[in-house]
């Protein structure tokens, strides 16, 4: 039996941190966590393709501020900031209070599970071989100084009649080492056959943590 656990949220209290930071008494805590959620959801739909794979959320009082991950800071703030400033007084009329929005850049997109996921994804899209998408991400990935990396395809993939999974690996994953610097993402690729899950886990460096 597969009983599979999220690798961030796995590290926790040893490694990672939380993607929220804020504080609510019993009848605060789930409007807050929906108002969380409806950000979320707005930027990933507005900044789909601008390579966004963390956001940060942090409440003090009435002021909600929103430190956005990017590879691609022009295109999240805009000309002249117009997009971050239409998007911050969008987000300050759907959420009814004062938003503040970062951006931060990534120094080493390869080096981010989400982002190296995403790229694959966008790949199948424009019909690249799923193999030749795999190989590629995991050599780029490990030139840029990876310990290791694993990468899997579930889906229809290359138009077959019966899904089933593909994977590639390089380097040490080791999964079940908490201390280990792992970093995981997953992206969805709609493909003309249907749906297509890439599932992304990278074993990084110490001093590798972007966010």
């Amino acid at each position: 039996m597969g009983q599979k656990v999220n690798p961030i949220g796995f590290r926790l209290s040893v490694r990672r941190n939380w993607r929220a930071r804020w504080y609510a008494r019993k009848k605060e805590y789930a409007p807050q966590l929906g108002e969380d959620i409806r950000i979320r959801q707005f930027l990933e739909t507005r900044l789909r393709t601008a390579s966004v794979p963390h956001v940060f959320i942090e409440r003090a009082s009435n002021r909600i501020r929103v430190t956005i991950y990017t590879a691609r800071p022009g295109m999240v703030i805009g000309r002249r900031g117009q997009d971050l400033e239409r998007m911050k007084a969008e987000l300050n009329k759907r959420i009814g209070k004062e938003v503040l929005i970062e951006v931060q850049e990534i120094k080493k997109p390869d080096l981010v599970a989400r982002l190296v996921a995403e790229n694959v994804a966008l790949q199948l899209e424009r019909r690249i071989s799923f193999r030749r998408a795999m190989k590629r991400a995991v050599q780029t990935t490990m030139a840029m100084g990876a310990e290791g990396i694993r990468i899997q395809v579930s889906g229809r993939l290359g138009g077959a009649d019966i899904a089933r999974t593909e994977q590639q690996r390089s380097g040490r994953v080791p999964l079940h080492t908490l201390r280990e610097n792992i970093d995981y993402g997953l992206a969805e690729a709609e493909t003309v056959y249907g749906t297509i899950g890439i599932k992304c886990w990278l074993c990084l460096k110490p001093e590798d943590v972007q966010f």
